[in-house]
C-alpha cells in the first residue's frame, strides 16, 4: 500500500514544489534577466500603490469627483496643474490617479470570477468527457463565437452603465478563455501515471480534480491570467469610452478619453494622458505575463 500511495503523492505535487531553493533561485534568475518584464512589474506596483493612496496623496482630492472650477478650464500642463486640466476645471493628474483603482480592482475581479467560474466548469468537461463535455463546452463554444467587446457591450447597455454592470458583463463572457484552456489541460493531465494510481487507490472524484490535476496546470493559467488583466482592463475602458460604462462625473480612464476628445487638438492633454495611462498598464501586464512564462520555464 505504501509503495503505490508515494509516487501519486510526488506526482501530484510535483507542479507546486518541485521549485525548491536554488530551483526558484534559477526561476528569479530567468525572470529578472526579462528585462521589459522587470521595469513593468516596477512599473504595476508603482500603480498599485499610487491607487490605494490616492485619495491622501492626489495634489486636489475635491477633483476626484464633481467638483467645478470654470477659472481653470482646459489649463495645459504647468507647474501648477502638471497633466492639465479638464474641461471642468479638474486635475488631469489627480482623476487618472483616482482612475488606477478602478481600472485595477476592475481587472482584478474580472479575472478572479472568471478564474472560478471557469476552470471548475473546464476540469469537469475535461475529467468527465461525454454529455458533461458535450453541455460544457458546448455552452463555452456559444460564448466563444461573440467578439468579447461585442457582448460585454450588449450586455453593459442592457444592465444600464455604472462600473459595477461593466464588471459583470465581462465575468459573465470572460470565463470562457479559462474554461477552454483547463479542459484542454484536463485531458492531457489525466491520462498521467498518477492519476491512474490516485483512482486506482479509491481517491474520489473531487480529490483527484483538485488535487491530482488542478496543480498541474496552476503555471499555465497563472500566466493566462496576467496576460488577459490588461486585455480586460482594455476593453472596460472601450466599453466606458462608448458610454456604456462609468458615467460622469467618475474618474475612469476611459471616460475621461471621451469626454477629452470634444476638445482635441487643442486641449490634447485631456485625453492624451489617460490614453497613456492605459496604454503603459495594458502593456505593463502583458510583458508581466511573459516574463511570468519564463519563470514558470513554459514554452
Amino acid at each position: 500500500m505504501n509503495e503505490t500511495v508515494l509516487p501519486s503523492q510526488q506526482s501530484s505535487a510535483e507542479p507546486m514544489t518541485d521549485l525548491g531553493p536554488s530551483e526558484m533561485r534559477r526561476a528569479l534568475r530567468r525572470f529578472a534577466r526579462n528585462v521589459p518584464a522587470m521595469i513593468s512589474l516596477t512599473f504595476i506596483l508603482l500603480v498599485l500603490v499610487i491607487a490605494v493612496l490616492a485619495p491622501w496623496i492626489a495634489p486636489y482630492p475635491d477633483d476626484i469627483g464633481s467638483a467645478v472650477n470654470f477659472r481653470s478650464r482646459l489649463l495645459p500642463p504647468s507647474a501648477e496643474f502638471w497633466l492639465g486640466t479638464d474641461e471642468a476645471g479638474r486635475d488631469v493628474l489627480t482623476r487618472i490617479m483616482s482612475g488606477a483603482q478602478l481600472s485595477l480592482s476592475l481587472g482584478l475581479v474580472v479575472i478572479a470570477v472568471s478564474l472560478l467560474v471557469g476552470v471548475p466548469i473546464g476540469i469537469m468537461a475535461g475529467y468527465y468527457g461525454g454529455w458533461t463535455a458535450r453541455i460544457l463546452m458546448g455552452l463555452t463554444d456559444i460564448f466563444s463565437s461573440i467578439p468579447a467587446l461585442v457582448l460585454a457591450l450588449a450586455i453593459a447597455v442592457v444592465l444600464g452603465p455604472s462600473i459595477g454592470n461593466v464588471m459583470l458583463s465581462l465575468s459573465l463572457i470572460w470565463w470562457r478563455v479559462f474554461a477552454r484552456i483547463a479542459y484542454g489541460q484536463t485531458l492531457s493531465i489525466k491520462q498521467e501515471d498518477f492519476v491512474s494510481v490516485a483512482k486506482a487507490m479509491g481517491a474520489s472524484d473531487l480529490h483527484i480534480m483538485l488535487r491530482e490535476i488542478l496543480p498541474n496546470m496552476t503555471s499555465t493559467i497563472t500566466v493566462k491570467a496576467a496576460l488577459d488583466a490588461g486585455s480586460v482592463i482594455l476593453v472596460a475602458t472601450g466599453i466606458s469610452f462608448l458610454g456604456a460604462g462609468a458615467s460622469p462625473p467618475t474618474s475612469e480612464w476611459g471616460l475621461m478619453v471621451a469626454s477629452g476628445r470634444h476638445y482635441l487638438p487643442d486641449a490634447w492633454w485631456v485625453s492624451f494622458f489617460p490614453g497613456l495611462a492605459i496604454f503603459l498598464t495594458v502593456m505593463s501586464l502583458s510583458l508581466i505575463g511573459d516574463g511570468l512564462r519564463d519563470f514558470f520555464g513554459e514554452d
